[in-house]
This record gives structure tokens, sequence and C-alpha cells, in this order.
């Protein structure tokens, strides 16, 4: 695998495609490519999304709500992000394609964020959280664009460790937004948002 030195020796190569021998094939991209999520042929970010939400679920019947369960999301969301960013970079890196579509970590993430900061929340309100957040990725409306382009390779530059974090980084701003909106519906319409 060139190193991001070797940006020449990258540029020459084409893109990989993601699929299931690349995924099996080193822990870092199980991680990145969201368990399989990543491989879906349409939407890999909503499919990813959704693999979020659904883990979510099973994890919260096991974790259940309160000060123990927080010390564990945080935990988990506090490892996942250096673990994410080193498989986001990695994986890009197989891939020869400095932010991949099939990289969908950054949604499990961030999305895994919005919905333990709205917990406890009843299923409209994650579903319009899931909704939001899914514009603000997809879409990349003010903050998020300037977050996806703050960290895009360069040419002539290889994959590296900041286009790793950029993976990761607009999809955390786009978080936020969503939790901004939420927090905005909560004092127009807080039994949107009732568990």
């Amino acid at each position: 695998m060139p190193s991001p030195l070797d940006a020449d020796a990258l540029a020459a190569l084409p893109p990989r495609r993601p699929d299931v021998a690349l995924l099996l094939s080193h822990p870092a991209h199980l991680i990145a490519l969201g368990a399989g999520s990543g491989l879906s042929p349409k939407a890999p970010g909503t499919v990813g999304t959704l693999w979020a939400w659904v883990s979510f679920w099973a994890l919260q019947s096991v974790w259940g709500v309160g000060p123990q369960a927080d010390v564990k999301w945080a935990c988990l969301i506090g490892v996942g992000l250096p673990v994410g960013w080193w498989a986001c970079t990695h994986t890009a890196r197989s891939l020869r394609v400095a932010d991949p579509g099939a990289i969908v970590w950054d949604e499990i993430l961030a999305f895994w964020l919005v919905l333990w900061l709205l917990t406890p929340t009843g299923f409209i309100g994650q579903l319009l959280a899931f909704a939001l957040f899914r514009y603000f990725d997809a879409a990349k409306p003010g903050p998020v664009a300037w977050a996806d382009r703050l960290f895009k390779r360069q040419p002539g530059q290889g994959i590296g460790w900041a286009q790793g974090f950029g993976i990761l980084f607009d999809d955390f701003v786009a978080a936020l937004c969503t939790l901004l909106v939420l927090a905005g519906v909560m004092l127009i319409r807080p039994n949107w948002l009732a568990p």
C-alpha cells in the first residue's frame, strides 16, 4: 500500500471497489465499512445510519438508560473516535479514494451521539433525528459544507490522517446541526420528542 508520501503512485492506481473480500481482509475495513452496511450499492450513508439506529436500540436494550448507560455511551463514542479515525484513514487508503461513500463509521458514530444525547425520546423523536441528520449529512448546508471542505485532499497530496479525520469531522458537524434543530423543536413542540 502506498504511503501518504507516495501521492504519484497512489494517483496512478484506479480506485478500488469495496466488497466483502475487502471488508473481511482487515479489522479497519470491518469498522470503517460499518460491519458491511457501507457495502450497500444504494445510499450507503443512509444504510449506515439505519445500522447505527438499530445497533443503538440493541445496545440500549442491554445497557438501559441513566448514569451507568451514559458512561458506557461516552466510552464507546470516546474510543470510537480515535479508532474510527485510524479505520477510516486505512480504508480510504485501501480504496484509493479520500472520502469514499462506503465508509460509514462516520455516520454510525455521529448518529449514536445524536441518539445518546436525545435519550430519552420516543420513536417519533428518533425518526425526526434520523431525517434531520441525513439531510445535514447528505445536503451539506452551511457549516457542514465548510467542515467537508476543510480536510479535503489537495491535488498531488496522498490520503493521510487529515483526510481520515475529515471523513469523521463533517458528520460530527451534521450531528451538531441536528441537535441544534432538535433543541429548537423541543422549545416549540416538546411533545414530538417525548418518550
